[in-house]
């Protein structure tokens, strides 16, 4: 088999050029696809950002309710540092 035996001959190549010029000649756009096509994408992009910004106030409530009961989660006996006792730290005498 030779390199020429594999190409496309130049009535092949004309042939589907042509075929394809026909076929892509028949293909018509709707006149308001721009217009709906980018409603739709205008539709997609507003339900994406409502969509995290729930979720986003989801999470930062979700942080705020965690961190407050967090916070609230106080022991049952007085700390160290504040019980009250004066023998705790030595008074220094004027």
């Amino acid at each position: 088999m030779t390199h020429r035996d594999t190409t496309p001959s130049r009535d092949t190549e004309r042939e589907l050029q042509e075929a394809l010029a026909t076929l892509a000649g028949g293909v018509h756009a709707a006149p308001d696809a721009y217009r709906t096509a980018r409603g739709e994408w205008l539709r997609r992009e507003r339900r994406r950002r409502l969509v995290l910004a729930v979720l986003i106030a989801v999470v930062f409530a979700l942080a705020t309710l965690i961190g407050l009961w967090v916070l609230n989660q106080t022991p049952a006996h007085p700390g160290v540092i504040f019980s009250g006792t004066a023998a705790s730290l030595p008074r220094p005498h004027p």
